[in-house]
């Protein structure tokens, strides 16, 4: 099978897929916990204005998640999973 088969094949597949046909896809479902944004900050020991730009988010997107209004979704929602169990990492790999 030539590469441009084996990603047509592969794109057909995700399409029928998508379309909730049966294709025998292995599908992994990641359950990341919900994080109380709050206590993680604090266990780091940073201001907030620190923490948002150690994180690479926004002050107002940061207190928004402090205070209930959003919650951290995707990539965010997983970092800080990650600081929750290790609060030092964000200053580990950034030194």
């Amino acid at each position: 099978m030539s590469a441009y088969e084996s990603i047509a094949q592969g794109l057909n597949e995700a399409l029928a897929f998508a379309r909730g046909e049966e294709t025998g896809a292995v599908v992994h479902q990641v359950e990341v916990p919900v994080v109380d944004v709050s206590a993680i900050r604090a266990s780091t020991g940073l201001s907030q204005g620190a923490f948002a730009r150690s994180i690479g988010v926004a002050k107002g997107t940061l207190l928004n998640w402090e205070q209930g209004r959003r919650r951290p979704t995707g990539p965010a929602q997983v970092l800080l999973a990650m600081l929750a169990r290790k609060p030092s990492l964000v200053s580990e790999l950034l030194r």
